[in-house]
């Protein structure tokens, strides 16, 4: 078979707050399709939201409700999954003790807690698995995973924990990098910095200097410190779990994107990890953004064929279309 005949292969992450993965996988897929292209749909994830949603579609799996306390305290609905070909069960943190679970002016760093995610951990555990996938982004927590080893240890549980992080932010910089965006004025993050720097003398292991303990407002690096738990990059872990280098190698070319892409896609994040091994195979990518804003040369590095903006469903149609006459 020609290449031109091979399919495209289309991997995009969701576009935060707006289209999940799977969604713009299949506007992208559809438009090539309506230009007479062969397109395979693979939704991927960096590790934060809608890790467990591609998971469960490259692998299969049931979800599990479990009630759990919310960030603040107030209990909320929340999902973990036990995949079909065993383990591990996968937890979204976002789920239990995310942004988006409280209104912007409510938002409260410092109060803010993990025990929620502590209890949907305990959940899965219970649920029978031994091995618990944590994946960890979108939180809106800055409290070192304080709250999750509690609800932990009131369950007897010590499950072996994989956390797969979005970001490589040391331990010592969340308050700084990531506070404001959960409501902490220049105040608060002084306080927070100094409430961590506590936990982190006061632990087992010091996580402070460590690349991705700082994910989930010190989240990752409380489980590491406390559980031992292993730290992976979320978008290399999923792209692994869902076989994408063996899809890669089967398509005419890639079709990636997330929501904007900046310097950040080139450390760690879908559309930067999607290109690196494109690159090294020798196929062909192309991203859809919602919003670039990335110059020429940082996309030569990565080497992106093409980006398109396009927010929208239609406007995804309509980059798929395009994509088809490549």
């Amino acid at each position: 078979m020609s290449s031109r005949g091979l399919p495209v292969l289309v991997a995009p992450d969701g576009f935060k707050g707006t289209l999940a993965a799977s969604r713009v996988a299949a506007a992208v897929a559809a438009g090539l399709r309506d230009g007479g292209r062969d397109a395979v749909e693979l939704p991927v994830a960096d590790g934060g939201e809608g890790t467990m949603e591609a998971l469960i579609a490259a692998r299969g799996g049931a979800r599990r409700r479990v009630a759990v306390s919310g960030p603040l305290g107030r209990q909320v609905d929340a999902e973990f999954a036990l995949l079909e070909d065993g383990e591990p069960a996968v937890v979204e943190m976002a789920r239990a003790s995310g942004l988006d679970l409280v209104a912007e002016e409510e938002r409260d760093a410092f109060a803010a807690s993990t025990r929620g995610t502590g209890e949907l951990i305990a959940a899965a555990a219970e649920a029978g698995a031994s091995s618990i996938l944590v994946a960890v982004g979108g939180s809106a927590t800055t409290d070192g995973g304080a709250g999750a080893m509690r609800a932990l240890s009131d369950a007897g549980v010590r499950p072996d924990l994989v956390v797969a992080c979005d970001v490589r932010t040391p331990w010592e910089d969340a308050a700084r990098v990531f506070g404001p965006q959960k409501g902490a004025d220049p105040d608060t993050v002084r306080r927070l910095e100094r409430r961590m720097a506590r936990l982190a003398a006061a632990a087992p292991r010091d996580p402070r200097g460590m690349p991705m303990t700082g994910a989930a407002g010190g989240l990752a690096g409380g489980l590491w410190a406390h559980l031992g738990a292993r730290l992976v990059p979320g978008a290399s872990y999923v792209l692994e779990a869902v076989g994408f280098d063996a899809a890669m190698r089967a398509a005419r070319f890639v079709v990636t994107g997330e929501g904007r892409l900046d310097e950040q896609t080139l450390a760690g994040k879908v559309v930067g990890e999607v290109a690196t091994r494109c690159r090294q195979a020798g196929v062909a990518c192309h991203a859809v953004v919602g919003r670039e804003a990335l110059d020429g040369f940082l996309e030569r590095v990565i080497d992106l064929s093409t980006v398109t903006e396009a927010g929208t469903v239609r406007r995804l149609r309509a980059a798929g279309r395009r994509l088809a006459e490549v």
